[in-house]
């Protein structure tokens, strides 16, 4: 069974980036899309970015221009490089594929 693991999480002060990073266990070659969902306490699990194997990304009003998602193919791992980080950015990250389903979630906390 492919397994993502998620990594990168942490505490960051508010203005910050982190990067996070989503290992698949096989390569993701034939997988047409990826992408990071977010999860904050009492809130619904919410898409924060979406990339297909084309290239075409697809953000969250909330975040745009200040993430970017990217996959390197050569080491089957997506990231989400994460700057100008806010306290309402603070939830546990996923990433997902229609192939792999999700991971464990990297827990992400900004304080203010």
């Amino acid at each position: 069974q492919v397994q993502l693991v998620e990594s990168g999480g942490g505490l960051v002060q508010a203005g910050g980036s982190l990067r996070l990073s989503c290992s698949a266990s096989k390569s993701i070659l034939d997988i047409n899309v990826m992408a990071w969902y977010r999860q904050a306490p009492e809130k619904q699990r919410e898409l924060v970015a979406r990339i297909t194997r084309g290239g075409n990304t697809n953000y969250a009003d909330s975040v745009k221009g200040r993430f970017t998602i990217s996959i390197d193919n050569a080491k089957n791992t997506l990231y989400l490089q994460m700057n100008k980080l806010k306290p309402e950015d603070t939830a546990v990250y996923y990433c997902t594929t229609p192939r792999d389903g999700w991971g464990q979630g990297t827990q992400v906390t900004v304080s203010s």
